[in-house]
């Protein structure tokens, strides 16, 4: 690993840096540096980096804002930070499972149309459940998803998984999670909370066979990729009021289009549902964890000489 390497990359941090402090359509010079900005667009904190095959990096954040690097020497070496935002989503997904159960979203709207005495007395009636002693569904128990189970875990559910080679089995079993087949997950929990990423074999995952296996009154916590749930089929149950309710922060396109079945939902059916833009993970937190370790990472090959952590290219 030569050390100049890791420093262009620092310097496409760098420049990246300048480019998110200019206005859209800003062209930050790359005069004397070791490379090319050849595209630039609007650039926001968190950024993530990946080489393309043509040899140019790109420096890219969650939302879509990109920096094109065309390096004019060696290829720089990329590396991520794995785990980053690990507590963001399990934060997230937690509170989405309990605005859904204690149907939050419905009672916010009731109290705003002057509906305070009949929706308080509707929700005592109901007797609501919380999350103690639910059965949680964890699908793909990655490093999200054991994130994912274990805050599941520290507020009281049982906890149940589906994931053909978990990342980690024994601090599952740890928590007394008990792997079962995606069909008993889907007929037994009571949370549904997805972790996979999008593979040919993830893509639609969750469709209408599915969900109607789920458990009548069941929640799903959809914050994996956009595409592995049947957005018409979640929306078909959410009107029908089989599901007790969604959290939808990915999409099959994003930003999602104005006639997704999931945005055209009416009466009932969108009170059972909480729509958030992409942001599960995106917490002033799991920035900092990002930065301070990639930072480490740049002073590891720079001022240790050893090779970057978790290299992907």
């Amino acid at each position: 690993m030569k050390p100049r390497s890791l420093a262009a990359w620092f310097l496409a941090f760098a420049a990246a840096y300048a480019s998110a402090q200019t206005n859209a359509g800003d062209q930050p010079s790359s005069k004397n540096l070791p490379f090319t900005i050849t595209q630039v667009a609007s650039l926001r904190l968190p950024w993530r980096i990946a080489f393309l095959p043509d040899g140019r990096m790109l420096v890219t954040e969650k939302v879509g804002g990109l920096v094109l690097v065309t390096p004019q020497g060696d290829k720089t070496p990329v590396a991520n930070v794995p785990a980053a935002s690990n507590s963001a989503v399990a934060e997230y997904v937690v509170a989405a499972a309990v605005v859904l159960l204690r149907r939050l979203c419905w009672a916010d709207s009731e109290v705003r149309k002057g509906n305070y005495a009949p929706s308080r007395a509707h929700l005592v009636s109901a007797s609501l459940r919380g999350l103690e002693g639910l059965l949680a569904g964890v699908v793909g128990l990655g490093t999200i998803g054991l994130a994912a189970a274990a805050a599941f875990h520290k507020m009281g559910c049982r906890i149940c998984y589906y994931d053909p080679a978990p990342r980690d089995r024994a601090a599952a079993e740890s928590w007394g999670a008990r792997q079962v087949s995606l069909h008993e997950l889907l007929e037994t929990a009571d949370v549904i909370s997805l972790h996979v990423p999008l593979l040919p074999e993830t893509r639609g995952m969750i469709g209408e066979r599915q969900l109607a296996k789920m458990k009548a009154g069941a929640v799903l916590v959809q914050a994996s990729r956009g595409g592995v749930v049947d957005e018409v089929a979640l929306a078909g149950h959410l009107r029908s009021g089989h599901l007790g309710g969604a959290a939808v922060d990915v999409y099959s396109s994003e930003p999602p289009s104005a006639d997704n079945p999931l945005l055209m939902l009416a009466a009932e059916g969108s009170d059972r549902i909480w729509l958030t833009p992409h942001i599960a993970g995106v917490t002033r937190q799991a920035s900092e964890v990002l930065f301070r370790a990639a930072w480490a990472n740049v002073e590891r090959v720079l001022i240790t000489g050893q090779p970057p952590l978790n290299r992907v290219y």
